[in-house]
């Protein structure tokens, strides 16, 4: 829609308040003329502005599997790292190829016909760019269904088949992702908060609210390795024969710490670049600018206040100050605010935090009382504080903020505590059910066929050696783990020594 550019009718006014002045017409239409070349050149300048904008949050966005694979590296034993590191990085090969052929037109596909259920169009891309997408657009969803299918990775490391794994991280992030993001994401799904094309409106009136993915990306990745981890069973000597837990510690908290702060500054690219255009005026001084920004802040305070309330808590409940539980719960906490951080106000994500940090301790303690294994407690954080972060939008998502950000003329449902009645609650219950109902219905058999055909996991001897040496080759670095009694030198202290002195280690 032109705004600086001749309407309707404006040439003939042009005309009217020339009057006399000799060749008015041909003066109205050289004025017209250059209206409308600052009016695309302006036009020009938003498209260029936004997805600019999009591509740096779609950088970010990546960068997160940086944050990934340092976080995993540290959390298994130094005898998987090689593993552990090499899904991560096909996470993003393997899923780059499956989302270009498949997952994009499942997710935003739109053909003549509208399906709320799944996308059908644009496969490999044809088609780009075209008034509703460009390349920008694919590369940030790319990056968004790649961290899918790391939070699976993290969930049954230590004991996977490679070739498990190279199944399962294409069916994701080529199928079962992209149908979930059709539905909350697409302009006709049937979740969508954002629906505008296709049969039926939205859903209670709001649609669910899922803004940068609590659901769509951390729940799908949490309940997939839920499947997973609970279909192959703990790691050998996880549990003892009294059913007692074993502290199965990873080998670097060095890299989980890194691998955390990585994560954090990506996330500043997850949810303030969901809003994926930035030049969107409201009123006054305010727009998406001014939402982006506050989403950056909610997203930071529900973090910090996760990680301390974690920090505070385990100390109560386990006597200790540990690094790892906080990092844990930092990223519980931004995974919990994703689907809420650009509808709450700063004071609301700090209860969101809060909440999130209970919600993975009480979770943790439930998986070591059923002997559930999960490595990177991926299931609990990003499957339970995901699903927290649904309900927390019903509660507490801002009637002003809602009406800014899905840009309604008309009030929409908000959150319950906020005055807004119970409807979006009830759509973000529903997503909570579908999203736990589809991942399950198609994740879990093919974990199970996995594991029917002797493909899921490695053979005992493998998993007591490591996989790095059994499967890849080699280990990732000199490490002794006091599996070797004695170390061979032939100095002590700077003295010569004879080959028969041994120092143990």
């Amino acid at each position: 829609m032109s705004i600086f550019g001749c309407q309707d009718g404006d040439l003939a006014t042009i005309q009217g308040f020339l009057g006399a002045v000799p060749n008015a017409t041909g003066l109205s239409s050289f004025l017209c003329d250059k209206l409308n070349l600052i009016d695309g050149r302006l036009g020009s300048t938003k498209l260029a502005v936004d997805n600019t904008y999009l591509l740096f949050s779609a950088y970010l966005v990546f960068a997160m599997q940086l944050g990934f694979a340092m976080l995993c590296a540290g959390s298994v034993r130094a005898k998987n790292t090689m593993n552990i590191m090499l899904t991560n990085v096909l996470d993003a090969a393997c899923g780059g190829i499956s989302y270009y052929v498949f997952g994009f037109a499942f997710a935003f596909g739109l053909g003549g016909k509208t399906n709320g259920f799944i996308g059908h169009f644009n496969w490999g891309l044809n088609g780009f760019p075209n008034g509703t997408f460009d390349y920008s657009f694919f590369l940030f969803q790319w990056a968004f269904a790649i961290a899918a299918a790391g939070i699976t990775s993290g969930s049954i490391a230590e004991r996977t088949q490679f070739v498990a794994y190279l199944v399962y991280s294409s069916f994701l992030t080529g199928f079962v992702y992209p149908i979930v993001s059709h539905w909350l994401w697409s302009a006709d799904g049937w979740l969508s908060a954002s629906k505008t094309v296709g049969p039926g409106g939205l859903l209670f009136g709001s649609g669910a609210i899922d803004f940068a993915g609590s659901g769509v990306v951390h729940m799908v990745g949490g309940v997939a390795g839920f499947w997973g981890a609970l279909i192959e069973g703990p790691r050998i000597g996880r549990f003892d024969k009294s059913g007692n837990s074993t502290n199965f510690r990873g080998h670097s908290a060095t890299l989980v710490v890194l691998g955390t702060f990585l994560l954090w500054f990506g996330w500043y690219g997850f949810n303030p670049g969901s809003f994926l255009t930035i030049l969107q005026p409201y009123e006054g001084v305010k727009g998406h600018w001014s939402g982006v920004g506050r989403t950056a802040v909610t997203t930071t305070l529900a973090g910090c206040t996760a990680a301390v309330t974690t920090l505070f808590g385990k100390r109560f409940l386990d006597g200790h100050w540990n690094v790892l539980d906080v990092c844990n719960g930092l990223l519980g906490g931004f995974a919990a605010i994703t689907a809420s951080c650009s509808v709450v106000a700063p004071w609301a994500s700090i209860l969101c935090g809060f909440g999130s940090a209970w919600v993975l301790i009480g979770l943790n303690k439930l998986a070591a009382r059923l002997h559930f294994d999960d490595p990177l407690e991926a299931a609990q954080l990003h499957g339970g504080c995901g699903a927290w972060g649904l309900l927390f939008v019903g509660l507490f998502a801002e009637k002003n903020y809602v009406n800014q950000v899905y840009q309604t003329t008309f009030d929409r449902p908000y959150g319950l505590f906020m005055g807004g009645g119970g409807k979006l609650l009830a759509a973000q219950i529903i997503e909570i059910i579908s999203i736990a109902a589809w991942v399950t219905v198609t994740m879990g058999p093919l974990f199970y066929g996995l594991h029917k055909f002797r493909l899921l996991r490695i053979t005992p001897q493998d998993e007591i050696a490591g996989m790095d040496v059994t499967r890849h080759g080699g280990t990732a670095y000199i490490h002794h783990d006091n599996s070797e009694h004695h170390l061979q030198m032939h100095t002590i202290n700077g003295q010569k020594r004879t080959d028969n002195d041994q120092m143990p280690i």
